[in-house]
């Protein structure tokens, strides 16, 4: 009896500190800038954690949890099919950043 309070109770806490947590995913274009910056996020190297998380906070969020490369057939509707923005050989890619509050 005593373990199942003991569990109910750590769940409800656990529940109670999620609320608090907000998460939200942006799917931004990826475009080179001619530092590297895009490459760094897009193959989510540690070079790109800085530029994660400015994007993040000047969202008003504190930090940035992960960043990749985003195909665009796995955004519904968003974006074009891939292929559909290529121009000279450059296809526009994307990156999805989570931040948390």
């Amino acid at each position: 009896m005593r373990s199942l309070l003991a569990l109910i109770s750590c769940v409800s806490i656990l529940a109670a500190s999620s609320a608090f947590a907000e998460t939200r995913v942006f799917i931004i274009a990826n475009q080179a800038d001619g530092y590297g910056v895009d490459q760094c996020l897009a193959k989510s190297e540690k070079c790109g954690a800085q530029v994660a998380r400015t994007y993040c906070q000047s969202r008003d969020f504190a930090q940035a949890s992960a960043y990749r490369r985003v195909d665009p057939d796995e955004i519904t509707g968003s974006v074009p099919k891939s292929g559909a923005n290529c121009s000279h050989g450059h296809c526009d890619e994307y990156v999805a950043i989570t931040c948390q509050r």
